[in-house]
């Protein structure tokens, strides 16, 4: 279960962890409706609650009783320094995601309605989490850490990372696929979210996102990289919550083509801006993945993921002449497989 502000998407393993059907809620709040595979019918879904039942009722639709599901496994975002692992959702870790809330305050809070409309229709049904940031927990202090004094009052202030749900699941999928896991693996998430991450020895050693989801590469609607200086006179320009607007959901690819955040329209289209937009993103893409090199001390291989990683061969094709100069390096295109890392992580914690 993936639950956003809007939208809750959720897909369905049998026991042998085989993907068995899909349903998502999407408009919660507004005119909502409820998608079963690929036919979308109208539904109430004035709030979680109301998504989470249209769910189960769409379930039951199909056959499936909520008594014979066995757990409901969630993507949450940020568990900060406490929650670096998959865990089974106690009392005491809700309260560490809660915890987690200034953190990710545009993610946490929708989780945490999920985890709470689901233990409200269904109280018996063990819930499980898996962390967007628990891969990075391997980065080191000294990546981690940002050049801040060490006072209680910053505490929390450091690099968390994102996306570690994908790289688990790219670290776990290309062995599979190729017979090898690189020593010095530089792992490419390209989406409407995009990131790096060096992969030494099958873990994270450091990752282009930070504090939060915002910063590192050119996204569909995120910044990226900027100076804190450029926000502060922002937020002096702007005041806080405009500021915010600007840099989570109209800036990136759709600030720079002022057209789209979706690579899609963007490359199919004859626009100037369109095309600075799509040089961009892989201008920076490359330039960022030489601190990630830098950090593993070399690259064996690298392995593109995500809706633009393993959809444009253009991206992944410019990226890696830009990154030439290292060599001719094996490259993979591996299917993200964020879905079923989260029921493998949800099956090992049921498992006696």
């Amino acid at each position: 279960m993936n639950a956003g502000s809007s939208s809750i998407k959720t897909a369905l393993f049998d026991a042998a962890l085989t993907e068995v059907l899909r349903i998502e809620a999407t408009g919660i709040g507004t005119a909502g409706s409820i998608k079963i595979g690929t036919i979308a019918q109208a539904a109430d879904l004035s709030d979680n609650a109301a998504a989470l039942a249209a769910i189960f009722a769409a379930l039951a639709g199909q056959g499936i009783a909520v008594s014979t599901l066995h757990a409901v496994a969630h993507r949450v975002v940020h568990g900060g320094t406490k929650l670096t692992q998959a865990s089974l959702i106690t009392p005491q870790v809700r309260d560490a995601i809660a915890d987690c809330i200034t953190l990710a305050p545009l993610h946490n809070p929708h989780h945490l309605a999920a985890i709470d409309a689901v233990r409200q229709l269904a109280p018996d049904l063990p819930q499980c989490a898996s962390f967007d940031t628990a891969f990075h927990a391997t980065i080191p202090d000294v990546a981690r850490r940002y050049a801040l004094p060490d006072r209680t009052d910053l505490a929390g202030l450091q690099r968390y990372g994102f996306h570690g749900t994908s790289y688990a699941a790219l670290v776990r999928a290309l062995p599979e696929q190729s017979g090898t896991l690189p020593r010095r693996l530089l792992a490419c998430h390209l989406g409407n979210g995009a990131s790096l991450c060096a992969i030494l020895d099958g873990r994270s050693v450091a990752t282009t996102m930070g504090y939060s989801p915002l910063s590192g590469l050119t996204m569909g609607t995120r910044v990226g990289e900027i100076d804190a200086g450029a926000v502060l006179r922002l937020v002096r320009q702007l005041g806080l919550d405009e500021t915010e607007t600007l840099l989570h959901h109209d800036a990136g690819l759709l600030g720079l083509s002022n057209l789209s955040p979706d690579m899609r329209s963007l490359e199919t289209s004859d626009s100037p801006a369109a095309q600075f937009a799509i040089d961009h993103f892989c201008y920076w893409a490359a330039r960022q993945a030489g601190s990630m090199i830098a950090a593993m001390g070399g690259l064996d291989a690298i392995a593109f993921t995500g809706g633009i990683g393993e959809n444009s061969a253009t991206i992944r094709n410019t990226i890696l002449d830009k990154l030439s100069w290292m060599g001719n390096l094996p490259s993979y295109t591996v299917e993200a497989q964020e879905e079923i890392q989260i029921a493998r992580e949800a099956s090992v914690l049921l498992t006696p």
